[in-house]
């Protein structure tokens, strides 16, 4: 996450509705761009305005605000104590071979999300590439919008310049259920165009994401 704010990326979001016959009706677009600031917190301008040709579904300043803070990392290094991981085999992601682990929160929160779901882990590299799962509290699931039912995220990771694995893509399928008919709805979520800064010297490659003992057979 660190190497992450000494780069610059840009950021779309995406919604999209499609009719009953499967085919898109309408989306709401916008993109921007992160840098660290000054004080080294991270600065997001838009560098596209906002597009809709949303018929049905709405997204209200708190929404675009709620994206804004959808993890990039589901689960990170430092909260796996939080977790407990069992391991459950091992599978292809775009020809990589990774082990696949459950993963559940140890204790629930009260109001903060905790992440609980699949980890896929590069059986080489040791990083993390993909995460599938939700967020849940002691209340229960933890929908990133109140208005809409997105809970379950597809995450994919990438790896820039051979050294680190960044957030590439994450996507969530849902049913929005209206008076007189259930619409199909996706929220896409994109990061691309990291690109370090150019006052920061080349780090050294990080530690691994996790480092998971030698898995016993499922």
């Amino acid at each position: 996450m660190g190497a992450r704010m000494r780069h610059t990326y840009r950021k779309s979001i995406r919604l999209q509705e499609f009719g009953p016959d499967g085919k898109l009706s309408g989306e709401y677009l916008r993109v921007t761009e992160t840098a660290p600031g000054p004080d080294g917190r991270p600065v997001v301008k838009v560098i596209e305005n906002p597009q809709s040709t949303l018929q049905h579904a709405f997204l209200a300043p708190e929404d675009l605000g709620a994206l804004d803070r959808v993890p990039a990392y589901p689960l990170t290094t430092s909260q796996l104590p939080k977790y407990n991981l069992k391991y459950v085999g091992k599978e292809q992601v775009d020809e990589i071979d990774c082990y696949i682990f459950q993963v559940k929160p140890k204790m629930l929160d009260r109001t903060r999300g905790l992440f609980d779901g699949i980890i896929w882990v590069d059986a080489k590299y040791l990083e993390v590439v993909k995460t599938y799962g939700k967020w849940v509290t002691e209340q229960g699931d933890a929908p990133i919008l109140a208005q809409y039912p997105f809970a379950l995220f597809e995450t994919y990771r990438e790896n820039v310049d051979g050294k680190y694995w960044f957030p590439n893509y994450s996507r969530s399928d849902d049913t929005l259920h209206l008076k007189d008919q259930d619409l199909t709805i996706r929220l896409v979520i994109k990061w691309s165009d990291f690109k370090p800064l150019p006052s920061v010297a080349p780090a050294a490659t990080p530690a691994p994401a996790m480092a998971p003992a030698s898995p016993a057979k499922p």
